[in-house]
C-alpha cells in the first residue's frame, strides 16, 4: 500500500509491506505524481515497510537522478529490512536516511 501525505509544501509517500517488482511500479508512480504537484521536498517514508527488493530500490535511484536540485529528497529507512541495504548498496549516500517520519521532516524543513 502507498499512501500520500503532504506537511506544509513537504510531500510524505509513505510504503507499507512489501516493496518489489509487483509494488515498485505504484512507488514510482506515487512519487511521481507527488513531485508534479511541485513540493519543496519529497520525503519517502519506508517505516512500516517489511522487506525492501532492488526494484524498490530501483526507483529511488531513478528519482534521485530525475529529481530537480531544488526539490530535497529524503528517505526514512529504520532496522534491517530497510535501512540495511540502502547502506549497502550505497543509495544512502545519494539521499539523506533518517531513523525517524519527524527527523526526516526537520531535517527539510530547514
Amino acid at each position: 500500500m502507498i499512501d500520500e501525505r503532504w506537511d506544509a509544501d513537504i510531500a510524505v509517500v509513505s510504503a507499507t509491506g512489501v516493496v518489489d517488482m509487483l509494488s515498485a511500479p505504484q512507488l514510482d508512480e506515487a512519487i511521481r505524481t507527488a513531485l508534479g504537484k511541485k513540493p519543496r521536498a519529497l520525503v519517502v517514508d519506508f517505516t512500516a515497510v517489511d522487506f525492501l527488493a532492488s526494484a524498490g530500490m530501483g526507483v529511488l535511484v531513478a528519482i534521485h537522478d530525475e529529481v530537480s536540485p531544488a526539490v530535497n529528497l529524503t528517505i526514512v529507512a529504520d532496522g534491517p529490512a530497510t535501512s540495511r541495504p540502502l547502506k549497502l548498496l550505497g543509495i544512502a549516500d545519494l539521499v539523506p536516511l533518517h531513523a525517524t517520519l519527524d527527523e526526516a521532516l526537520a531535517a527539510v524543513a530547514t
